[in-house]
């Protein structure tokens, strides 16, 4: 059976893939790492976490020593990394947490990777996950391609370049087999309310302002979480070793039309007036360096591999919102701060 390490497994984007892969690939046996720091949710993966071919793991991979032993107790086969620090308003007041786990972390991760492969790399994987904000900022027109010049404007999208290049470094100097994926803005399921999507569902639905930076011009391409799970599968397995993928959703909009979008929804499934839920938009001071627009051609991934997005934004956003608003507890659990004890219900008083 392969062994493969997931990290990051217990937050919005890697509970997804973590469940596509116990589920999918029974002869392999997937290690969830995750710290359970703010955005880690165990309570994601209560469906499969009592599946034979899962096994969760707290650590923290800025701990060298700690994951150099547990790459010799597990005998990996591939490492899938998602495990970052990812919400830019914190890398604004904290970067020197985003620089230890997005730089520290993915280089323990290389370092023990390679000390476990350096006699026989045939069938190993490094797989990087990434974000399309290292690219830096566009205007009105153009995309994103896998050799645009990265031009990081924030500590979080400035840590995640380094990592990328990190990685690649890596192959090149070591010959490590690794793939990167850098993606579009996800949405979906699971996702930790205070990105966009889930933080104004739950501000709508009780009543709250919806805070939108400057005049909500900025441009983002929208990828549903579950189409960017089966591109991770993909990569994983078919990517060449070297490369990097670019994942995106084709689906750009400005973040004021995605808000008032959201509203109108929320209006209908509340059977509240048309126009009421978007009387709580209010305007705030932009934030500082706010890349105007973001848009990812993924013609590389489609032409080499075959995939594309499958699930159109107006169906995906719309079972999006309906699924928050019929799981108000994991909501709930996750705004007051009550899902943090899960791992000591379920894990440690065992």
């Amino acid at each position: 059976m392969k062994n493969i390490l997931i990290t990051g497994g217990a937050g919005f984007i890697g509970s997804h893939v973590v469940r596509l892969f116990v589920n999918k690939y029974k002869d392999y046996n997937i290690v969830n790492l995750d710290n359970l720091t703010y955005a880690g949710n165990l309570a994601n993966l209560r469906d499969i976490e009592n599946s034979g071919n899962y096994t969760f793991i707290k650590g923290d991979i800025t701990n060298g020593d700690f994951i150099q032993q547990l790459f010799t107790e597990r005998n990996f086969d591939g490492v899938i990394h998602l495990a970052a620090e990812s919400h830019v308003d914190r890398s604004i007041s904290n970067p020197m947490e985003f620089i230890m786990t997005n730089i520290v972390g993915t280089v323990n991760l290389l370092n023990a990777s390679l000390s476990s492969w350096k006699s026989n790399c045939e069938g190993k994987r490094f797989y990087h996950i990434s974000t399309d904000e290292v690219y830096g900022s566009l205007g009105a027109e153009g995309k994103f391609i896998e050799s645009t010049p990265y031009d990081p404007r924030s500590p979080y999208s400035a840590s995640k370049a380094s990592s990328d290049h990190l990685v690649r470094a890596y192959n090149h100097t070591f010959g490590l087999p690794v793939v990167i994926s850098n993606c579009s803005n996800n949405y979906g399921p699971y996702q930790f309310p205070e990105k966009l999507i889930p933080l104004f569902i739950h501000n709508i639905r009780n009543m709250k302002p919806l805070p939108v930076y400057g005049k909500g011009e900025n441009i983002r391409d929208w990828l549903y979480v579950e189409d960017h799970a089966q591109a991770i599968d993909l990569l994983f397995h078919k990517g060449t070793i070297g490369e990097t993928y670019n994942i995106g959703g084709n689906n750009e909009w400005k973040n004021i039309d995605l808000i008032i979008k959201l509203c109108e929804i929320m209006d209908q499934k509340l059977n509240r007036q048309p126009g009421e839920s978007a009387k709580l938009i209010t305007y705030v001071k932009d934030r500082a360096g706010h890349d105007l627009r973001y848009a990812i051609d993924a013609s590389k991934i489609k032409g080499e591999l075959g995939w594309e997005p499958t699930v159109k934004f107006t169906e995906g956003f719309e079972s999006t919102v309906e699924w928050y608003l019929n799981n108000e507890n994991w909501l709930n659990a996750v705004t007051s701060g009550e899902y943090q004890n899960y791992y000591e219900k379920q894990y440690v008083s065992r």
